[in-house]
């Protein structure tokens, strides 16, 4: 347990070392983009989130971390959790980082909803990535109920605005809408299109982003998880890594990413698992997947970012016209 602990903390240095000498920031990734021009949209949208609005949202995804709490029992095939004996890296609240950051919404009884995602890099400076079950409600003509994508939010800040999602923006998988959340956790990941903030700045020209990886297995070491717990003020994070978990349960099949990292609850759904590169932070996964992310605050899942989630992320930079539930 000493050991790990000690590889987790130096490969965190090492890792911010890293980050911190390739000199990646926001005002580098917006050197080649600019403004468009006010968009009320997202000043009416500014002022409907207010701080208090913010700080009341619930999470959109009540079930992440529901079941047991700290005495979890050991995981079953159908129950997943922490192994006996299984260290479990902390987390901690932070003030956040640029590219990630927490959508906000409304449900179809006007209570304000929130769930975590990152900004990925795309040609069009204007996308999110997040976990299938907290978009799948807003796709084709769906209503918008107030969604909106705010970066670093925290404390009841804005610090680069908020950024509405785009009519007929969500991409969710095919897939997932046909097979639902548990029978299709293995495609749980989807797109939003963003439109730009008031003042007319497309997202990725504000806050940089994050490289989408796909196909690089299931281990990584180390992989930073960041994560908005609902009615939180501040986001979490914790360095871990992940490991290949194979279901056993019929109801959510598929093979997935698994990470041990505490206290991530409802809220967190959509958050990214980064890994350091050359070129800043890479995704290699988001919370959710197998039982929607994990029945425990102490472990947590991700579907497999594969060939599906390339098709996915062409579909959300191209414009094709999003899938949606079946008619």
């Amino acid at each position: 347990m000493v050991r790990r602990t000690r590889i987790i903390r130096h490969t965190a240095a090492f890792a911010a070392a890293l980050l911190c000498g390739v000199g990646f920031a926001p005002a580098a990734a917006a050197a080649e983009g600019g403004r468009t021009g006010a968009n009320p949209a997202a000043a009416a949208l500014d002022t409907y989130w207010s701080p208090a609005r913010m700080a009341a949202a619930l999470p959109g995804d009540t079930a992440k971390g529901a079941g047991a709490g700290p005495s979890a029992r050991a995981a079953s095939p159908t129950e997943d959790g922490p192994r006996p004996g299984e260290y479990i890296p902390p987390s901690r609240s932070f003030d956040g980082i640029p590219q990630a950051g927490t959508f906000f919404w409304t449900d179809a009884d006007g209570t304000g909803r929130t769930c975590s995602g990152s900004v990925v890099r795309s040609p069009g400076r204007d996308l999110v990535l997040s976990a299938g079950h907290c978009l799948k409600g807003y796709a084709g003509p769906a209503p918008r109920r107030h969604l909106a994508f705010v970066p670093q939010y925290h404390d009841g800040l804005k610090p680069f605005g908020l950024f509405p999602v785009a009519a007929d923006g969500v991409y969710v998988a095919q897939r997932y809408y046909d097979l639902g959340e548990h029978a299709g956790a293995a495609y749980d990941f989807g797109f939003a299109v963003t439109e730009p903030n008031r003042d007319g700045t497309r997202l990725q020209d504000a806050v940089g982003g994050v490289r989408l990886l796909t196909g690089t297995g299931y281990y990584h070491l180390p992989v930073r998880m960041i994560g908005y717990p609902g009615n939180a003020q501040k986001p979490l994070e914790c360095w871990s890594w992940t490991t290949r978990w194979a279901s056993d349960d019929p109801a959510d099949p598929g093979t997935f990413p698994r990470i041990a990292c505490d206290a991530f609850v409802g809220g967190t759904s959509g958050g990214p698992m980064l890994v350091p590169g050359p070129d800043g932070w890479g995704v290699i996964g988001v919370i959710g997947g197998y039982h929607t992310g994990g029945n425990t605050p102490q472990v947590s899942y991700s579907a497999y970012f594969g060939a599906a989630t390339r098709a996915l992320y062409r579909a959300a930079v191209s414009g094709a016209p999003p899938a949606g539930p079946a008619s």
